[in-house]
């Protein structure tokens, strides 16, 4: 009768949905005896493994994109930030004097990873924000950085919770590959002690015939 294949994974799970991986104390309770096939089990654990690689390559990923565009929204805040606060210099101004044209917003921009370029902006009442599949949409500066910051917080929160996964995943992927190990030595120690037994059920046999 074929042995009742045992669940690899535990019930319970982290917050983002992710299975446990069990510790198995007892490796003859768990397979249910010694004549139970190990067969079934190490391919259930290879096939853990590979879950759990997988899942950790996918977040590793996730991981440095975040990490890429995190710093990049915060540069774009801290600049939108600073010409709302020129432009409200530039209302506060307008009360106090009617003529002369209103001071331009010195800036840089990057052209790549190391060249910068300087740049005076007339109006900074409008901003041009990329959302993603090639869309462009204006802003007025307050709606702007109220947009930035929301996404920012949800790339921050999202930052946190994948490099909390990935820690729980890496602690998963040692108890399987630990839970292999046992499994595969409890076998080759079944194995030698069934060859022993056997060994010494010969001799006493020939012992016998004499």
């Amino acid at each position: 009768m074929a042995s009742k294949i045992k669940p690899v994974f535990s019930e319970e799970k982290n917050p983002r949905g992710i299975p446990k991986a069990p510790f198995i104390a007892d490796v003859d309770a768990y397979l249910g005896g010694q004549d139970a096939d190990v067969e079934s089990t190490l391919k259930g654990f290879q096939d853990a493994l590979a879950k759990y690689r997988y899942m950790d390559s996918s977040l590793t990923q996730r991981r440095a994109s975040l990490e890429e565009k995190i710093p990049d929204i915060k540069k774009t805040l801290i600049w939108l930030s600073k010409s709302k606060a020129k432009e409200d210099e530039d209302d506060l101004e307008d009360l106090e004097e009617e003529d002369g044209p209103a001071k331009p917003l010195k800036t840089t921009f990057e052209l790549n990873d190391t060249l910068y370029a300087e740049a005076e902006l007339e109006d900074t009442d409008t901003v041009y924000l990329w959302l993603g599949a090639n869309v462009m949409l204006s802003y007025k500066l307050p709606a702007a950085i109220t947009l930035l910051q929301s996404k920012l917080d949800v790339a921050q929160t999202s930052l946190n919770n994948t490099i909390e996964d990935l820690e729980f995943l890496r602690e998963q992927l040692t108890i399987m590959e630990v839970n292999t190990a046992r499994v595969y030595n409890w076998d080759v120690k079944r194995r030698r002690e069934r060859r022993e037994n056997e060994a010494a059920r010969l001799a006493a046999g020939g012992k016998g015939d004499r």
